[in-house]
C-alpha cells in the first residue's frame, strides 16, 4: 500500500499536467465513427430507392420498409411484423412506450397507468436514462441488485407476485449497462414465466449492446419474446434496440420489437405523432450493411479498436488496486463500461477528487434511482470516447484517488 506522502506526491504531479479528460458517458470515440464514414455516400441524387423500388424522399413507410425490416427484425431476433423502425434514438421509442401506457393503458385493453399507483422493478447498477423515464411520469422505482447472471430471480418473483402496482421492470439483458452482465437462460425463462398481480405488466428489454462485443463474437442470449410466447405471455415484452453504437449515435436506427399484437397497438398510434421515421437514412444502412452478417463484421471492426481500451482499464486497476481491498470492478466481455464499487461511502469523494486532478466520471449515485446510490460505491467507467494514452491516465488518476480518499486523504 502506497504511503499518504507517496500519494500526495502523484496527486500534484497530476495537478501539474493540467489534465481535462472526460470519462462521463459512453460514447464512440473519432476512429469508431470513421469506420463507417462510407455510409454517408451510398444514398445520393442517383440512388435513393429501396431495391423494392420506393423513393425514400416521399411520404410513405410509417414504422419502416420491406428491406429495412427485414435486416433489423434479424438484428432484434424478431419476426418482420414483428418490428418497428424509428428515428435515431431508441430512448424515444422508450419515452413514447411508456408514455403510451400512462395514458392510453397497454395493448389488449389494459387501463392507463396514470392515476393508478405504478411503479417498475429497477437493476441496479443500472441505465440513468430508464430512471429518469420513471421518475419524469412519476412512477415509483424498486431497485433489485444486479447479479452476473441478471436480476435476483427468487426476489423479482416474489415482488412482482404480490404487488399489483409493479407494472414494469427495466432489463438490460446482454453487456449490461454499467456491469457488462449477460443474463441467463434460466433468468430470461423465469421472467417470461413468471405470475405477476398486474395483469398489465410489461418488460421493457433494452438490449442497447447486442452485438457490441470485446472480441470472439457476441454472447448468447436466449430469445426473450419466443420464452414469452411459450409461457403463455406473448405480449409481456417490448424489445428495443438501435444502431447508435454500430454505426452513428447522432445518425442511427432505432428499433423496437415485440408480439404482433403489441406492435400493431403501437402501429396504432404512430399515426398520430408521426408521418414516418428518416427513410433515407434508413436506406444508408441497409445499403451499407446489406445482411446481418455485414453488421457483424462492422462490429469485429469496433471490437478490435476498443478491446485494447478495456484491457487498459483492467491493467491498471488490476497494478493499482489489485489485493488492496480499496475497491472491486467488473470485467466485461462487451458493452461500453467498467462498474467499479469502492468501499461505502467512497464514490462521491473519489469522483469529486478526480474531477479537481482534470478528470471527469459520471455523477456518483447516477446508476441508481433518483441518482441516490445508498452505499455511495458504484463508480462507472466509461472507456470507448478517450484515446488509449487517455484512458490510460484517467484510470491511473481514478486508482490513486481510490487509494488516497481510502487513506482519509483529498486534493
Amino acid at each position: 500500500m502506497a504511503s499518504k506522502q507517496q500519494l500526495d506526491e502523484r496527486i500534484e504531479g497530476f495537478k501539474r499536467q493540467k489534465l481535462s479528460l472526460d470519462m462521463t458517458r459512453g460514447k464512440p470515440g473519432t476512429e469508431q465513427l470513421d469506420i463507417c464514414s462510407d455510409m454517408l455516400t451510398v444514398v445520393d441524387e442517383h440512388n435513393y430507392r429501396t431495391p423494392s423500388g420506393l423513393d425514400v424522399r416521399n411520404y410513405g413507410g410509417l414504422d419502416g420498409f420491406p428491406e429495412a425490416k427485414k435486416l433489423f427484425a434479424e438484428f432484434l431476433e424478431v419476426a418482420t411484423e414483428e418490428v418497428i423502425i424509428g428515428g435515431n434514438a431508441s430512448l424515444n421509442l422508450m419515452y413514447d412506450t411508456v408514455a403510451q401506457c400512462m395514458t392510453h393503458g397497454t395493448s389488449g385493453g389494459g387501463k392507463p397507468w396514470y392515476g393508478q399507483k405504478s411503479k417498475f422493478l429497477c437493476p441496479v447498477p443500472g441505465y440513468d436514462r430508464h430512471f429518469a423515464i420513471c421518475e419524469y411520469f412519476g412512477i415509483e422505482m424498486i431497485p433489485v441488485a444486479l447479479t452476473d447472471s441478471g436480476p435476483p430471480m427468487d426476489e423479482v418473483e416474489a415482488l412482482v407476485r404480490q404487488d399489483p402496482a409493479i407494472r414494469g421492470m427495466w432489463c438490460v439483458p446482454k453487456y449490461s449497462n454499467p456491469t457488462g452482465a449477460v443474463y441467463s437462460d434460466d433468468t430470461v425463462e423465469r421472467l417470461a414465466s413468471m405470475k405477476t398481480a398486474a395483469a398489465d405488466f410489461r418488460i421493457l428489454w433494452d438490449n442497447a449492446y447486442t452485438v457490441h462485443h470485446l472480441g470472439g463474437g457476441p454472447a448468447r442470449l436466449k430469445n426473450i419474446l419466443e420464452a414469452c410466447k411459450q409461457a403463455g405471455n406473448a405480449e409481456r415484452v417490448l424489445i428495443f434496440g438501435s444502431t447508435s453504437k454500430v454505426s452513428f449515435p447522432g445518425a442511427g436506427i432505432a428499433l423496437m420489437g415485440g408480439s404482433a399484437g403489441n406492435m400493431e397497438w403501437l402501429r396504432s398510434r404512430l399515426f398520430f405523432q408521426t408521418i414516418g421515421p428518416d427513410k433515407i437514412n434508413m436506406l444508408r444502412h441497409v445499403l451499407y450493411f446489406g445482411d446481418m452478417q455485414g453488421i457483424l463484421d462492422h462490429m469485429d471492426k469496433h471490437a478490435r479498436i476498443i478491446a485494447p481500451k478495456f484491457q487498459a482499464v483492467q491493467e491498471i486497476l488490476e497494478r493499482e488496486l489489485g489485493g488492496k481491498g480499496l475497491a472491486g470492478w467488473t470485467r466485461p466481455q462487451g458493452g461500453y463500461f467498467v462498474s467499479l464499487e469502492t468501499q461505502p461511502g467512497k464514490a462521491a469523494a473519489v469522483i469529486a477528487l478526480a474531477g479537481e486532478l482534470g478528470v471527469k466520471f459520471t455523477k456518483a449515485g447516477a446508476t441508481w434511482p433518483y441518482g441516490k446510490d445508498p452505499q455511495d460505491s458504484n463508480i462507472r467507467i466509461a472507456p470507448t470516447l478517450p484515446s488509449l494514452e487517455q484512458i490510460r491516465t484517467a484510470v491511473e488518476v481514478l486508482a490513486v484517488c481510490i487509494q488516497s480518499v481510502g487513506l482519509g486523504g483529498g486534493a
